[in-house]
């Protein structure tokens, strides 16, 4: 481990002295790989740096052992040393993990409605706020690329980009079916309703040429955008459906006035589609008896309970039940997210150890 620590140190000096040159940015993908694996590497280093000093002050206690005078004080050092090392190297074999390539991009997040109707469309909806919020918090940046809306002011769907570093790594366990539990605002009589929504969250490819789409494997149709209830109608074509039909996978695109931007925006969103389920087929080939990912990731797969009578929601993944309902879905999802991440790497390690 020590050789391979020592090995990324000096990449690190590499990457910075590639990343100070005058010209760096004449190649943005270049810059993009450089900057995504220098800040893959820099906490790497900067733990075997600080296990360096802990090992450094273990051999400086042990060594003021044999004086008498100070053989108490070095006691304690050297257990606080010891201490420190056994604390680094766990967090540096869990840093060693692999990496996944797409944690730190950006993401398309698509929320459909599914089981219950209207009430599925309204938490769709009470969704999207929850995870609009959750950008807001780490300041990331949104932008909607599609929305069908409902009579009540829900969403059948709705796909958002959001732009920031380690958007992907942090809501990429949110992809599968979200349950709720609650009285629906269409509900007269006061019954608790059970609906369900389907989130899938994509990581953008860097170019759409990095999936290869074959021209004749695309329809593309243009018609007038509309908005439930009249609203942002439009007189020209500029809404946009591209299908793949070679997938079957459909995407519309409407909220910009630009035919060519909508185009543009489908058809990212269609690469960060098939580029998902290619990495999802690779996945299930290289599939193991041991999970590699928390839960399968397919989509049918009920992941979370909101049970808003009670103010609980349980992540049934990794059996986790958490009484704050109100502060999650304004978008506080740290605590979510934190635990299917330990849960995630707890399972890489086990699986590395077994394969050892």
């Amino acid at each position: 481990m020590r050789a391979k620590l020592a090995q990324l140190a000096r990449r690190l000096v590499d990457i910075d002295a590639a990343l100070s040159h005058e010209g760096v940015t004449d190649d943005l993908d270049q810059f993009r790989r450089l900057s995504r694996e220098r800040a893959e590497i820099e906490p790497l280093v900067t733990g075997f740096q600080q296990y360096l000093g802990a090992t450094g002050d273990l051999a400086t206690a042990q060594q003021l052992l044999s004086d008498p005078e100070l053989r108490g004080l070095a006691e304690e050092d050297e257990a606080a040393a010891r201490k420190r090392i056994v604390e680094l190297e766990d967090e540096l074999q869990r840093l060693l993990l692999p990496a996944d390539p797409n944690d730190e991009r950006n993401i398309y997040l698509e929320i459909r409605a599914g089981t219950g109707g209207e009430e599925s469309a309204l938490f769709a909806a009470t969704l999207l706020r929850m995870y609009m919020r959750f950008a807001e918090r780490n300041r990331w940046r949104t932008e909607m690329i599609s929305e069908s809306g409902s009579d009540l002011g829900g969403y059948k769907e709705v796909i958002v980009r959001i732009i920031g570093q380690g958007a992907y790594s942090r809501l990429k366990f949110e992809s599968g079916v979200h349950r709720v539990q609650r009285v629906p605002e269409t509900e007269a009589q006061g019954r608790i309703h059970t609906s369900a929504c389907t989130v899938a969250v994509l990581p953008e490819v860097d170019e759409i040429n990095d999936v290869q789409i074959d021209p004749g494997d695309i329809r593309v149709d243009v018609f007038r955008a509309s908005g439930a209830g009249g609203q942002h109608v439009n007189k020209t074509e500029s809404a946009v459906r591209i299908t793949h039909l070679a997938s079957g996978i459909v995407v519309e695109c409407q909220d910009d006035r630009s035919q060519h931007k909508n185009k543009e925006r489908a058809m990212k969103v269609l690469a960060a589609r098939l580029k998902d389920a290619q990495t999802r087929a690779q996945q299930q080939q290289q599939a193991t008896e041991r999970r590699l990912l928390v839960g399968s990731g397919d989509r049918s797969e009920r992941i979370r309970t909101y049970n808003f009578p009670q103010g609980r929601i349980t992540d049934h993944r990794i059996n986790l039940t958490l009484y704050k309902m109100d502060q999650i879905m304004d978008g506080d999802l740290d605590e979510l997210s934190r635990a299917l991440t330990a849960e995630h790497q707890a399972d890489l390690l086990a699986s590395l150890a077994e394969a050892a």
